[in-house]
């Protein structure tokens, strides 16, 4: 039984139990009260709100607007939204996302306009808003937001989230990214996680989210010389130690590190996913990354946990082939990608480098084959392995 429902009961109980020891007493109880219409009166009065919040809790118990468990929101204040912990005869107790207890009186609940955040289902919509450059078409940036945010914490896949076209403001396009979750205690956290996904995602596509603008005069002064840029060098020896990229030689990979494209991650980010086609090879060059390989009934194994130095998708970039396991970032971290049209120009120079890469990945994947069942092709052969290089570039 409810609370409230006992918590009336014993007062009724009470009540009557008074009554009959009056009239064992042969004291008649109507008499009492009836004698004095200032003493009726002050019952009456001093008992209003209190009748009134007790048939209050009576009625929510009997609607069900809320239970406890449910995150509801009591006023037109946003920061007056809180977990339902206790329903009694006086008042609902709630806690905040602060930790705040906030004891309502059923009575103002009764005329108040509730928000159920977890009725009739659990999941809840979440919005965020992030404004892009008019450069960038709306429906690229859609597309990257989408794919970002694919996976992040709490959001789910069912219901989908989307995101719409919102306005059109002084400083860009405004996007209006619409989620759902069940982490409805946790929702800043969501929308944090979601945010950061937002930025990493938006930075490696080269869209910069832009700030608000003002008309300003600027003197030139002096620009002292800025130190040289050592990208270059340090992308040339991430490349050097590549076993992979070993058949191009110092000279091509010179040139190779004038052309690969640095990119940003998120820890949780899904740099490829098993499955899906892929033509680039991926060098770590600060963080760690997660291998694992999912099963048929959807079990997913860690294969292995590269750091620094260490690369994923050869072959794909070399052979087209897809993606045969899932890598997930294990925290933030830059990559170093280099795609099929780099090395294309390399490929129509000197086409036995074809001849030299299919010998290097028959041995990666004979060495990859004996650390881990289904990890790749244990049976292709070097011929094999030239065959579909020759075909993917069209040599």
């Amino acid at each position: 039984m409810q609370k409230i429902f006992l918590d009336v009961f014993r007062w009724l109980t009470v009540v009557l139990a008074f009554v009959v020891i009056l009239l064992e007493a042969g004291v008649d109880p109507a008499g009492i009260f009836a004698g004095s219409a200032i003493i009726s009166a002050a019952i009456g009065f001093a008992s209003k709100d209190t009748l009134g919040n007790l048939f209050a809790g009576l009625a929510i118990h009997a609607e069900h607007p809320f239970e406890v468990g449910d995150w509801i929101q009591y006023d037109d204040n946003i920061a007056h939204i809180g977990e339902v912990v206790e329903i009694n005869w006086r008042a609902t107790k709630v806690i905040t996302l602060d930790l705040a207890h906030v004891i309502i009186p059923n009575g103002q609940l009764a005329q108040a306009s509730i928000r159920n955040f977890t009725k009739p289902d659990r999941w809840s919509r979440r919005s965020l808003y992030v404004v892009t450059p008019y450069a960038t078409s709306p429906q690229r940036v859609q597309q990257i937001i989408l794919e970002a945010i694919r996976g992040s914490f709490g959001v789910l896949e069912s219901p989908a989230p989307s995101v719409v076209t919102n306005g059109f403001t002084d400083k860009g396009v405004e996007h209006w990214v619409r989620l759902f979750t069940t982490e409805f205690d946790k929702r800043d956290r969501v929308d944090g996680m979601a945010r950061d996904r937002i930025w990493f995602a938006l930075a490696r596509h080269g869209i910069e989210i832009p700030v608000a603008t003002h008309a300003i005069r600027l003197t030139q002064l002096p620009v002292p010389a800025e130190p040289a840029d050592d990208a270059e060098p340090r992308r040339l020896a991430a490349l050097e130690r590549v076993d992979v990229l070993a058949p191009l030689g110092r000279e091509r990979l010179e040139r190779l590190a004038r052309q690969v494209v640095e990119l940003v991650y998120a820890g949780g980010d899904q740099i490829v996913r098993q499955g899906e086609p892929g033509t680039s090879l991926y060098v770590i060059d600060t963080g760690s990354a997660e291998v694992r390989l999912r099963a048929d009934r959807g079990n997913e194994t860690l294969l292995a946990t590269l750091g620094p130095g260490e690369v994923f998708g050869e072959m794909s970039l070399l052979t087209g082939a897809a993606c045969s396991a899932t890598v997930t970032m294990r925290e933030e971290g830059r990559l170093l990608r280099i795609s099929k049209e780099m090395l294309q120009a390399f490929l129509e120079e000197e086409p036995t480098l074809a001849a030299r890469f299919g010998e290097v990945l028959a041995r990666r994947a004979a060495e990859r084959s004996a650390a881990a069942t289904n990890a790749g092709p244990a049976s292709a052969t070097p011929k094999d392995l030239l065959a579909k290089i020759l075909e993917f570039f069209s040599l």
